[in-house]
């Protein structure tokens, strides 16, 4: 199966190391063409908990012409750039080719769906933990379960085929018939995790240590969860709570993606997460305060970040 991962990023370079190492042909489609010659001359350097390696990776271009047609479409981009990655992709869609996220936040299947309608489209979340630093060169942080689904009946048989591509690559995965209710799961833990790494500037295991930050994320996960149980989602775990205390022990080493943005001075994912909550809480009449000025208060650190960079 020929796999094409959409975004360079600490999570890309991870999961084209994972299946590049297990022999199979994967390639990353990159929007910037410097930095795809960068990592093509370089290749890939991983550390920490996959061992050390520097991996030749010559498959990787910004012009989808040069890599072709692909099985699987894999996206790692950040989700206010879905669309636009999905449109750069169209060159190396056929009638077969299926797509998978693994991004974080809610909207990126109704995005795929709309740029693919009669597309096998498969869904799901990774507890797998990545950092990088710098191009092509990631610390493998954290080691989870990658859970995954077909977003209807017809992805059933899709969502298969990926997790034994997935397993065979020492890539511990699961399948859901509940993909929507993952989906709201992670994106819970997300917005307990993440904002506060990145306001605190602390790696995900500190959280706990902090009986504060405990408070406030518990407050935000259980206005997460009533906000779902309105929308009629059941979410996977019976104490979502203490599953992101169980997350954040399992990635205490990890730097979340919404840190490394901010001390990038990137944009942040914090609409597609905190602010996507207070969205839907909008909708169903649920009220979300915290996850409200956790939004505010990282939109004025990106604001601030930016300014400095």
């Amino acid at each position: 199966m020929k796999t094409v991962i959409i975004g360079p990023g600490a999570m890309g370079c991870l999961y084209a190391f994972l299946l590049t190492r297990a022999g199979y042909e994967t390639w990353l489609l990159d929007c910037r063409e410097d930095r795809a010659e960068r990592i093509r001359a370089q290749g890939l350097k991983i550390e920490g908990l996959s061992g050390d390696y520097q991996l030749p990776f010559p498959r990787i271009s910004a012009f989808p012409h040069v890599i072709a047609k692909a099985d699987l479409l894999i996206l790692f981009v950040k989700a206010y750039n879905t669309a636009t990655a999905l449109e750069s992709a169209r060159e190396l869609v056929t009638a077969n080719t299926i797509i998978l996220t693994l991004q974080n936040g809610i909207g990126n299947v109704e995005a795929i769906r709309e740029a693919y309608p009669h597309h096998a489209i498969v869904a799901g979340t990774t507890a797998q933990g990545a950092t990088l630093l710098g191009c092509g060169h990631i610390r493998h942080a954290g080691m989870g379960e990658t859970i995954i689904g077909g977003i209807d009946a017809n992805s059933l048989f899709h969502a298969k085929l990926i997790k034994d591509l997935f397993m065979s690559a020492y890539i511990p995965t699961e399948m859901t018939e509940d993909v929507k209710g993952i989906l709201w799961g992670k994106l819970l833990i997300n917005c307990a995790i993440n904002p506060l790494t990145a306001i605190m500037r602390v790696p995900n295991g500190q959280l706990p240590k902090i009986p504060d930050l405990c408070e406030i994320m518990s407050r935000a996960v259980e206005e997460g969860a009533a906000i779902a149980r309105s929308a009629g989602i059941t979410l996977p775990y019976s104490d979502q709570v203490a599953k992101v205390m169980e997350v954040c022990e399992a990635t205490a080493g990890n730097r979340s993606s919404m840190l490394q943005d901010i001390e990038a001075g990137r944009k942040t994912e914090i609409n597609y997460l905190n602010g996507a909550l207070v969205r839907y809480g909008k909708e169903t009449g649920v009220a979300a305060p915290v996850n409200s000025f956790l939004t505010h208060l990282v939109q004025a650190l990106e604001t601030g970040s930016s300014a400095v960079h």
